[in-house]
């Protein structure tokens, strides 16, 4: 057996990985708007949201620009017998939707 540093190798590997998803991201939601703020209900249920430009848009309508691609950093996934908006796994914390301040 050679004297290979698998351990080194795959760290080196998963931190390129990590910063070309990062670029990549960045690249993709560059003419997207941003998620800022989010509102929740008695339940913590995301019931709106805020953009960076201060809009502030209901359920229906992030929902309805997130499946147009307007809206950075969420994808649209069916579940429960409806669309649902979540963050989207890029392992990003800063970014999830349960982690920005509320409005």
């Amino acid at each position: 057996m050679n004297d290979k540093n698998f351990n080194s190798i795959y760290n080196d590997y998963v931190q390129q990985s990590e910063e070309q998803a990062i670029m990549e991201t960045e690249e993709a939601q560059s003419n997207k708007e941003m998620i800022v703020a989010v509102r929740k209900n008695d339940d913590g249920d995301l019931i709106a949201f805020k953009t960076e430009t201060g809009r502030e848009l209901d359920y229906v309508t992030a929902l309805n620009e997130a499946k147009a691609g307007k809206l950075a950093h969420v994808n649209v996934f069916h579940k429960y017998g409806r669309d649902i908006i979540r963050s989207e796994p890029d392992g990003v914390k800063e970014n999830n939707l349960d982690q920005l301040p509320l409005f």
